[in-house]
């Protein structure tokens, strides 16, 4: 019995390009974040000097967490800004705020310099950089959906835990799947964990 196989579809130059350059700006921007948690140790005796090292410690990594906590806020001001200007310019901005941020944190003065204001530019930037990543990341996987061929993504995201079938109402797909996920984890958590 022979088998036939469907022919691979290949990458048009556009999609190829897409992927790239999505995949670039999230390994630029993540790079940083992997950096700044590298160097915690670093930056605690350069910016939180005036406290004791294990405070200091604390406070930069309290920095490192500043970037995460704005990143929804950062998804929902570039999102809006890539639905209205478009995402390849608003992929770009992003790229640059992030760029221009980083480099702003690699000049800036020490506690030793300047006091207090060292932590406190240190943390504006870590949120500036915060939202940038925030709107790059989920910008970026749009755009890498908008260009996929149509047979290969799914209408909306709504639809995607239907597998293709479609629901009378949305809402009520997702109250289920949500019911249905989290009455499994409920049911893990009290095998591992017995009251």
């Amino acid at each position: 019995m022979a088998t036939v196989t469907a022919p691979r579809a290949t990458l048009s130059a556009e999609e190829r390009k897409v992927i790239l350059g999505s995949s670039l700006g999230t390994v630029f921007e993540w790079y940083d974040f992997f950096i700044y948690g590298s160097v915690a140790a670093v930056i605690a005796k350069r910016f939180f000097s005036g406290v004791s090292p294990s405070y200091g410690f604390i406070f930069a990594l309290l920095g490192f967490a500043a970037g995460f906590i704005v990143r929804p806020l950062g998804a929902v001001i570039f999102g809006r800004l890539g639905d209205l200007v478009g995402r390849k310019h608003t992929f770009l901005l992003t790229i640059a705020v992030m760029g221009t941020a980083t480099f702003l944190t690699g000049v800036l003065p020490t506690y030793e310099t300047v006091g207090v204001l060292a932590p406190v530019m240190l943390i504006v930037l870590r949120m500036v950089q915060g939202l940038a990543i925030g709107g790059e990341y989920g910008g970026a996987a749009t755009y890498v959906a908008e260009h996929a061929p149509k047979e290969r993504h799914l209408p909306t995201a709504m639809n995607r835990h239907t597998r293709g079938k479609r629901c009378s109402s949305n809402r009520t797909c997702c109250q289920s799947t949500c019911g249905k996920t989290l009455q499994r984890s409920r049911s893990s958590l009290l095998k591992i964990c017995p009251a």
